[in-house]
């Protein structure tokens, strides 16, 4: 009787292989091309919370993190910024949800200095409800959907690089 849910299982896994299926997210490492896989991040902040997004979304992509001397292409990732703003209010007068919205500039420079992807903004957002009388768990909320939307915001910036590296190949 073991054998049926075993069985099943791996007839499920089978089928969505079969039809393309793929986990969001994966598939990325063959997408940037190879010369454009040894890099350097430049950032006012390389300890911050969005270049380690970037880094490791990045490595997950194939790419492989360099000195300045070594690398073929650098990253030069600009401070983010995040802004929180009201969408609608209750009958209180009260925010009852909230848009969060993180963006980041970049550009991307050959070994010699030269620009080749010129300044690029990246943004990502989301929407969540407020309550008013949970102050405490919706901050942590904030917190959690700021960490969220860095990670989101990382992909994004690998995408467009990868999108500009295809094209200009």
């Amino acid at each position: 009787m073991k054998s049926i849910p075993v069985a099943l299982t791996l007839g499920l896994a089978l089928l969505l292989a079969g039809c393309g299926f793929q986990l969001r997210g994966t598939g990325g490492a063959s997408a940037l091309p190879e010369q454009w896989r040894d890099m350097v991040l430049l950032t006012d902040t390389p300890n911050g919370e969005l270049a380690r997004a970037v880094e490791s979304t990045f490595s997950a992509s194939g790419v492989r993190w360099q000195s300045v001397s070594d690398a073929t292409y650098r990253l030069r990732l600009l401070p983010e910024r995040f802004s929180q703003r009201n969408l609608s209010v209750n009958a209180e007068a009260r925010a009852a949800e909230f848009d969060l919205q993180m963006r980041a500039d970049f550009l991307v420079l050959d070994a010699a200095g030269q620009v080749v992807m010129p300044r690029t903004t990246a943004a990502v957002n989301k929407q969540m409800e407020n309550d008013p009388r949970n102050v405490v768990g919706k901050a942590e909320e904030v917190r959690i959907l700021r960490d969220e939307l860095r990670i989101e915001l990382a992909g994004q910036i690998l995408r467009r690089i990868t999108f500009f590296a295809a094209n200009n190949q």
